[in-house]
């Protein structure tokens, strides 16, 4: 951190249950010479990533869906949420992360990861910067019938659409997700399915 128009005050722990929660208070400079004491919630969850994984020859992804709270929260009568496979790094790298999350969640075990960029998601209050990956699939790598990890209390069905059917599904609302509408838009903009 070297903005040199921030100075932080301190640093509050509010909730360390979940992930943590912190209350930071800091002065920032303004462009008029005064000087404004801040205070802000930043909620640290630690980075992730996501993939969207795409067959050109059956014209098809693989996308997730499972119960989101916080969107049942928020007028998602049944809280599920259609998604492109995603996880926290957990301390690897985001390479490495993707395919365990990967194969965890699908049931695919890919080799040849493309990240294509990175975002911050939700910049006013969470920490979190997400890393974009994409990948081809095909059959011969499914492994296992996915769903997530037990222990986690993922309960993750695994979706595979046409593609042309995500893309419409993302008019309908039946896809409010963020990350997944990011790289299902990259795919039509960039032509990842296209056989020419």
């Amino acid at each position: 951190m070297n903005n040199e128009n921030i100075k932080i005050l301190s640093t509050e722990i509010l909730s360390d249950n979940w992930y943590t929660l912190n209350k930071i208070t800091f002065e920032y400079h303004k462009k008029d010479g005064t000087i404004e004491t801040q205070n802000r919630e930043a909620y640290d969850r630690g980075n992730g990533a996501t993939i969207l994984l795409y067959n050109k020859e059956n014209q098809t992804v693989i996308l997730t869906r499972q119960f989101r709270l916080p969107t049942y929260l928020n007028g998602n009568e049944s809280g599920m949420l259609i998604e492109t496979c995603a996880g926290l790094l957990d301390k690897d790298n985001p390479e490495t992360a993707i395919k365990r999350e990967t194969e965890e969640e699908t049931g695919y075990k890919i080799k040849d990861v493309q990240k294509v960029f990175e975002a911050y998601m939700s910049p006013g209050s969470v920490t979190e910067i997400l890393y974009f990956f994409t990948a081809e699939y095909s059959k011969d790598m499914k492994v296992s019938e996915g769903g997530g990890h037990h222990e986690e209390q993922e309960n993750i069905e695994v979706l595979e659409l046409p593609f042309q059917n995500a893309l419409e599904m993302i008019k309908t609302g039946e896809i409010k997700d963020g990350k997944t509408i990011m790289l299902l838009q990259y795919a039509q903009i960039n032509g990842l399915l296209s056989n020419s």
